[in-house]
């Protein structure tokens, strides 16, 4: 004992400790609030997707989210809380998200509607950056309203905010559009499947290739047929495999704009949740893991992201979309259009 206290490098270290305690205490205690309100969120967004499967919870989540912080004024000491479950929590979430996908289904399509599904990320992202500049909208939110139309919805958009970290109003913004534009999309493919003759199996493919979300795609393949629903999930998980290297390209292009200015923040070359969900891919594509622990991954993966997308609605301010204009309106109604149409010329040449 007496060497102990005689020693100035064991009092260093065990003063390090102590403080290193102390500071995981306080953090933990300053997101408790939140993260306990993101819980009774999610528990409400999942109990009524129970009751109502044909919803998302990512969907109730977000409507409640945003009744919440706008019918009653939130106290400061939640926003901590809300802010690691929108961004730490989503990217895990985001991460696990991998786990759904098997290339060996990815690759069952065929190569034409593989090349489809390229072309519609690959020119559903230019074409929605260039009307978007044509409509004076800023570089950031352009390319998050692409991504979250062309890829996988709001996981997107929280996968580019990782990378170029944009404003938190054009995040929310781009958010509330594919809830809304996705949403729609729900029954107006099957109606227009079935207006232009569309085989089920057709119209499964453009449902997957057109719908923003993968729950929303879930909802109108099954409107449309079983059949429908099991291809329409296949092509929607091929998008949502695009989201690796559409990150990868965005991380080196703000690497390379930040070049040696050490004042301007680098991404990593792979983001670490990109990174997280190619393993995942991978490590479901082996099949090492076991069928229930894939169901168990597949819970907590939606609790996640349902938290995560409660937190985003409780930063959905009226007043704040109401500021952002038209603009992002018309660019995510041009937006999806597009989206579309690639999806159906695809289907139509190669389904």
């Amino acid at each position: 004992m007496s060497s102990q206290l005689s020693d100035p490098a064991a009092n260093d270290a065990e003063t390090v400790t102590i403080s290193k305690r102390t500071r995981a205490m306080t953090a933990g205690a300053a997101l408790s609030p939140g993260l306990a309100l993101c819980a009774i969120g999610t528990a409400m967004a999942m109990g009524a997707n129970h009751f109502l499967p044909t919803v998302s919870p990512l969907l109730f989540a977000i409507v409640f989210g945003a009744l919440l912080t706008n019918l009653l004024r939130l106290p400061e000491r939640f926003r901590p809380g809300l802010t690691f479950s929108s961004k730490k929590l989503l990217r895990v979430g985001v991460a696990l998200l991998g786990l759904q996908l098997m290339l060996s289904d990815i690759l069952g399509l065929g190569w034409g509607i593989i090349v489809v599904e390229v072309a519609i990320v690959c020119l559903g992202i230019v074409g929605t950056m260039f009307v978007g500049g044509l409509l004076g909208l800023s570089w950031t939110q352009r390319l998050l309203i692409a991504c979250g139309f062309s890829i996988c919805g709001a996981a997107a958009v929280a996968a580019v905010d990782g990378v170029v970290d944009a404003d938190e109003e054009e995040v929310i913004t781009a958010i509330a559009l594919v809830v809304i534009f996705g949403t729609l999309m729900i029954p107006v493919i099957p109606l227009l499947s079935r207006a232009v003759g569309l085989s089920d199996i057709d119209a499964g493919l453009w449902a997957g290739g057109s719908i923003h979300e993968v729950a929303q795609v879930v909802a109108a393949g099954g409107a449309i047929s079983g059949a429908a629903l099991g291809v329409a999930a296949i092509v929607k998980l091929a998008r949502v495999l695009m989201l690796a290297p559409v990150m990868a390209v965005l991380s080196v292009r703000q690497r390379k704009l930040a070049g040696s200015d050490n004042s301007v923040k680098r991404p990593p070359l792979i983001p670490l949740f990109v990174g997280g969900f190619g393993a995942c891919v991978l490590l479901r594509s082996v099949g090492l893991l076991p069928t229930d622990l894939l169901s168990e991954a597949k819970i907590v993966q939606t609790a996640l992201l349902t938290a995560a997308m409660f937190a985003l609605g409780a930063g959905v301010h009226i007043s704040t979309v109401k500021k952002v204009g038209t603009r992002p309106f018309v660019l995510a109604t041009l937006s999806t259009v597009w989206v579309a149409t690639i999806s159906l010329t695809g289907v139509l040449l190669f389904g």
